[in-house]
């Protein structure tokens, strides 16, 4: 009746709870370290993780690897269980050194989106060389159809002879920015159910032909023990969750980022136009309403951290308005959210949360 374990390989979580990589400061070593010591996958998002540098202005690229070291070996040295996760963008300007140093310093997991991150068993192989060792790094990707985790697994094989550890399927009902089209979101082939089952319908012949477990794990939406025995019964090997773990103490953004979601209503969850080109699930607040009237006009980017920003065009610089959020300067910025953060209704710690989510599970199965 408990909840079963998640193995990627060699590698074992005591739950089958990734908990979602929230980047631009939401999820660091705090919360990482927090979920793995609870028996989860904790995560740290690496997208602009430099930005408390002093240095960053001059030297981007040098504070999101330094900043990326120190998070890692941060919530290493609170962690006494679990697995230790990081989240790279693949269309993060700075993509390869994210990996390699991820890989230097033996992270468990890499879990990649933002685009199909086609070379990345490369970079494996690369410090793998380099550091005369063998990596026990699992690569996983994030994908939404089961067309893409089939290209993945034919070019990762002819290329490499790798096959992913697993993969993680994002569902429409996830936060911050989607792999969908704006009217894509509703419509029901693309609910997480329908693609999750794509995705391991593809996945299955590259299992049995290869001799290798590759899990699949729901993403997007998923927010009760009752969700995360849904989508085990339909198949999935975990869930990843994002919104559930930004009302936490240990959430390593601002007090008033957090009360956004306590505040916030179920008409507050709107979805967002963003500069970066993709639709993004978002709460509504000042800022954005001054987005929608016009009152933003463009702003030269300091930051370069992303290859698809059209900052020429852009009424705000997105990494910029990430930054004033985590700091909870939402004035200047907004909170990123999954369609059900109008369900959070306090700040819990990550214990509590992850022992609430055991007990649904279990009733909901008995």
């Amino acid at each position: 009746m408990k909840l079963p374990t998640l193995s990627f390989g060699d590698l074992t979580a005591k739950l089958p709870i990734i908990q979602g990589g929230m980047g631009v400061g939401i999820s660091l070593s705090g919360l990482a370290s927090a979920v793995a010591n609870e028996g989860g996958i904790g995560v740290i998002a690496t997208s602009m993780i430099g930005m408390r540098d002093p240095k960053r202005a001059k030297d981007p690229e040098g504070a999101d690897h330094r900043g990326l070291i120190e998070e890692i070996r941060k919530a290493r040295a609170k962690m006494t269980d679990g697995l230790l996760g990081v989240n790279i963008m693949c269309a993060l300007t700075n993509y390869g050194d994210m990996v390699r140093t991820s890989l230097r310093e033996g992270v468990d997991i890499i879990i990649s989106g933002a685009g199909l991150p086609l070379d990345l068993p490369g970079y494996l192989r690369e410090v793998s060389e380099d550091v005369k060792t063998e990596m026990k790094t699992k690569l996983v990707p994030i994908v939404s159809s089961g067309r893409a985790a089939s290209i993945l697994c034919r070019k990762w094989l002819n290329k490499f002879d790798y096959l992913p550890d697993g993969f993680v399927v994002e569902g429409p009902k996830a936060g911050g920015h989607l792999g969908f089209k704006a009217e894509q979101l509703e419509q029901p082939e693309y609910q997480l159910e329908n693609i999750m089952s794509e995705v391991i319908q593809a996945v299955t012949p590259f299992r049995e032909q290869h001799n290798k477990g590759i899990p699949v794990i729901a993403a997007g939406g998923v927010y009760t023990g009752e969700d995360i025995a849904k989508y085990l019964e339909l198949g999935a090997a975990g869930v990843q969750m994002g919104t559930r773990f930004v009302a936490t103490y240990e959430c390593d953004a601002d007090e008033k980022f957090k009360r956004a979601y306590v505040q916030a209503q179920k008409d507050d969850v709107t979805i967002i136009k963003s500069p970066v080109g993709l639709p993004g699930r978002a709460l509504k607040n000042a800022f954005l309403d001054a987005v929608a009237t016009g009152l933003k006009k463009p702003k030269r980017c300091v930051h370069k951290c992303l290859h698809s920003c059209a900052e020429e065009k852009s009424p705000y610089c997105i990494a910029q308005a990430l930054v004033n959020a985590y700091r909870g300067r939402l004035k200047h910025g907004f909170a990123f959210a999954g369609a059900n953060a109008y369900l959070v209704d306090k700040i819990v710690s990550v214990k509590e949360l992850m022992n609430s989510l055991k007990d649904e599970y279990e009733k909901k199965i008995k």
